[in-house]
């Protein structure tokens, strides 16, 4: 069966690791370059602190479609040069059930300037990525992507069975809602999102509903996905256990090897039959980021191949220079500690979810540095909602201090060992808080196993670009090359 989609999707890390910069250089390809919608709102806001020096926020929301909306971002947030290094972020609040609607519009707006930041001066196709798992903007961050044209949307760390139906409603500017897991409740949560209220008055017309890939690590979930979901599920992408970031649990009891990392099994292989028998395009991910692995997949009826890893460490990248220039020296130049360079850890998560840092000494934290840092809740990203004694609901995160949550009905023994995710990968892109006492928070870098394999491709070099990435993965000879270093779109 043939479908009519990029054969390599570039894989949509946050928090702005895969921003619009290395996005649209993808989508100039003619692949599917991907932004991250994770805490865009944050995102956007400590750009504008730290002065837009270039000037593209503010380029982006002159094309919102509310002015008003956009103003008050930038009367709030945006200082003129830029705050001193010293200065701390101010930060937007913190997402609930029910948020305030300047949040809402804010996260609107962030997620319409990444979206079409990337997709601005070329036609080619821009997909955005978001977290199951972080629920409470999800709604906000699909709609500010619609409003900017977004041509794909892919959502892992979860089951995203409500999203198709929620994007058929947000591209008519209908009411949509999500729900919200709550502990110790006998049922969820509603959030919602009302594109009528959010955008005050706003003249709103009927949006293109993007494409739906779910992330998926089974065949038996796409399946259930795919009969089960609220609305058309488009492909899937098949990620196995050495992607980067969050990973699913293995099947079955948690087992450990002699390193700590979770042992997955022949139950968490995915059977590629069994995918191209749901007869929709799927892609698959994690290690597969060589010509000679693209080829095999697509000859077991496989699409294609979404890989993260070798965009990650590139030119285009959000990750900070100097944490990609020391993370690519020390491999180039080091031997690589037993197990490679990638440790799968199944508690530094506030998810649950087994997460993979990298073991890259100066560009992450390493146990004890961490260990020390003061334990703070001041993102909230990834907390969980929770019913209080008196039938409210309340959120809490095992990675804030711990008698605050124990306070809130939380067990001591789920903090132990788990991270502050929002603030460390703030800290990978450059963004890190300034906190009480003038300490920086300290950045923990995520790549997958292909990071063990990352220095193919320098050849003598000491950087590489994403049109490098592609034309590798595709196998292109030197004219080819050329052409896409020209900007000319690949046909394949």
């Amino acid at each position: 069966m043939q479908f009519n989609h990029p054969i390599v999707i570039q894989g949509g890390m946050g928090i702005a690791v895969s921003d619009w910069r290395l996005a649209k250089t993808v989508s100039q390809t003619g692949q599917l370059g991907v932004v991250s919608g994770t805490a865009i709102n944050s995102v956007l806001v400590r750009r504008l602190q730290d002065g837009d020096a270039a000037g593209d926020c503010r380029r982006a929301l002159k094309a919102f479609p509310s002015q008003e909306i956009a103003q008050k971002i930038l009367d709030t947030y945006f200082i003129e040069g830029g705050r001193p290094a010293n200065q701390p972020y101010k930060r937007p609040p913190m997402f609930n059930l029910e948020s305030p609607k300047a949040l809402l519009q804010l996260t609107v707006a962030a997620s319409f300037v990444e979206v079409w930041l990337a997709r601005e001066g070329h036609n080619g196709l821009i997909g955005l990525n978001l977290l199951e798992k972080v629920v409470l903007p999800n709604l906000a961050c699909l709609y500010g992507g619609l409003l900017a044209g977004v041509d794909y949307v892919i959502m892992g760390a979860g089951i995203p069975r409500e999203i198709p139906g929620a994007l058929d409603l947000l591209a008519q500017n209908q009411k949509a809602t999500l729900k919200v897991p709550v502990a110790g409740a006998a049922e969820d949560g509603i959030t919602s999102f009302d594109p009528q209220s959010v955008m005050e008055g706003t003249e709103l017309v009927p949006l293109k509903r993007p494409y739906f890939f779910p992330i998926v690590s089974s065949a038996i979930l796409a399946a259930n996905l795919k009969k089960k979901s609220t609305g058309r599920v488009d492909g899937f992408i098949v990620e196995g256990p050495l992607a980067g970031g969050h990973n699913a649990p293995p099947r079955g009891p948690m087992k450990l090897n002699e390193r700590g990392e979770p042992v997955y099994g022949t139950r968490d292989e995915v059977c590629l039959k069994e995918m191209a028998a749901l007869e929709l395009p799927f892609w698959m991910a994690g290690y597969y980021a060589t010509p000679e692995k693209l080829a095999e997949v697509r000859a077991q009826g496989a699409h294609g191949v979404q890989v993260g890893t070798l965009f990650a460490f590139s030119e285009e990248s959000g990750v900070k220079e100097e944490h990609k220039a020391q993370a690519l020296k020390k491999i180039t130049t080091e031997t690589a500690p037993e197990g490679g360079w990638i440790f799968t850890d199944p508690r530094s998560s506030p998810t649950g979810f087994p997460f993979k840092a990298a073991r890259l000494s100066g560009t992450i934290s390493e146990e004890a540095l961490y260990l020390s840092r003061k334990r703070i809740c001041d993102l909230g990203y990834l907390r969980h909602a929770y019913q209080k004694p008196d039938g409210s609901v309340g959120q809490r995160c095992p990675a804030e201090p711990v008698n605050d949550y124990v306070k809130k009905g939380g067990l001591e023994e789920d903090t132990v060992g788990r991270k502050c995710l929002c603030n460390a990968l703030m800290a990978d892109v450059g963004m890190g808080q300034i906190q009480a006492g003038g300490v920086e928070e300290q950045p923990l870098l995520t790549a997958g196993d292909d990071l063990n394999n990352v220095a193919r491709m320098l050849k003598g070099k000491s950087s590489y670009s994403a049109r490098d990435v592609v034309a590798y993965l595709l196998g292109l000879d030197g004219t080819a090359q050329v052409a896409l270093q020209s900007e000319a779109p690949l046909t394949v």
